[in-house]
């Protein structure tokens, strides 16, 4: 008897527990957003406008922190300890899926919101480079191929890797680790460069790969862990440093910085769009679908987010950077949200 009283107590207490949880997971009346930085100056200006657009809401938060971050962030949980959305210049990992689902994530709705270039970007008064993916290779290469063998990348001017780049010392400030834009430019960028050597086609997949992206460690390439705002700043301060942006950054700052070319194309929207700039790609937001329903608001933003108004063509967006989705791929996302389309 006393034994059923006692479990009959812990029963109780559990659902208190419970239904006090849950109470305070509808207690939360903010929309709370994370992660990329490329995605950060876009989200600003959608979560502004929708706390001027939808006063029953309140205005989102946005912070930074990287992609991987803001999905770190995402995977910890549900409940209104835990982030509603995370930015990202990236498609999820399938091991940061795995990581949300065994952490209680299972509705993760992925909505892309548009495309952005990642382009080379120097001083206004510095010389004019035209890039291709094997200059950029060799600049942060940790060993390259010479008289058939690997050696410590010996290269320390642009103009020792081709004659036709200029005569000048080697600074590369690339985004750090926990950027996704840093998977982007090696994806597109350095590990196409290095595939056009030789002696990287006769190597192993795995070997490839890791002799690829393994970086020189004698300070010609910089890691640049906070925002573009970093990056720029070691620009101002060294003449010589070529710096990795998003389109969007370097349209905001065309007074302060310009752009390479990359195998012959200028990074532009029409080159972005039609595919000719091969350094680009698609910007996300993911969405808790779990706290659909649970914080106010939340379908409504991710809505609003990818709406023809907000970020098509002619939008706020647009203006800020933004490479809108075609008419086909932004009703596609508003369907995805609408049935919470989950991953």
């Amino acid at each position: 008897m006393k034994l059923n009283k006692f479990s009959n107590l812990l029963l109780a207490s559990a659902i208190a527990m419970t239904a006090s949880t849950a109470v305070h997971a509808q207690s939360r009346d903010t929309i709370q957003i994370a992660g990329s930085s490329t995605v950060l100056p876009f989200s600003s200006v959608v979560a502004e406008e929708f706390g001027n657009n939808f006063a029953q809401f309140r205005t989102p938060v946005v912070g930074s922190g990287g992609s991987s971050g803001g999905l770190r962030q995402f995977c910890q949980g549900v409940g209104a300890s835990t982030i509603d959305v995370a930015n990202s210049s990236r498609k999820i990992r399938p091991n940061e899926v795995e990581a949300c689902k065994a952490n209680g994530v299972k509705e993760i709705i992925e909505v892309k919101i548009g495309y952005d270039g990642i382009v080379f970007a120097s001083r206004t008064d510095a010389a004019i480079f035209k890039l291709e993916p094997r200059h950029v290779f060799l600049a942060q290469a940790a060993e390259v191929p010479q008289n058939g063998k690997m050696v410590a990348n010996p290269y320390i001017r642009w103009n020792q890797i081709d004659s036709s780049l200029p005569d000048q010392d080697i600074l590369l400030a690339i985004p750090g680790s926990n950027h996704g834009t840093r998977e982007v430019y090696e994806e597109k960028a350095v590990v196409p460069g290095c595939q056009t050597l030789a002696e990287v086609k006769a190597m192993e997949k795995d070997a490839a790969h890791k002799f690829c992206t393994a970086m020189r460690t004698d300070g010609r390439v910089v890691e640049i862990a906070g925002d573009y705002t970093e990056t720029l700043a070691r620009l101002t301060a060294q003449k010589d440093a070529i710096g990795v942006f998003g389109l969007s950054f370097y349209e905001a700052n065309r007074d302060r910085i310009k752009v390479a070319t990359m195998s012959g194309v200028e990074p532009n929207q029409d080159t972005i769009i039609s595919g000719e700039y091969p350094v680009s790609r698609p910007l996300y937001i993911y969405v808790k679908g779990a706290h659909i329903g649970v914080i106010p608001g939340l379908q409504e933003y991710a809505q609003f987010h990818v709406s023809e108004a907000m970020s098509g063509f002619g939008s706020v967006l647009e203006s800020a950077g933004l490479i809108p989705l075609s008419d086909e791929e932004r009703a596609e996302m508003i369907q995805n949200i609408k049935q919470k389309k989950s991953l």
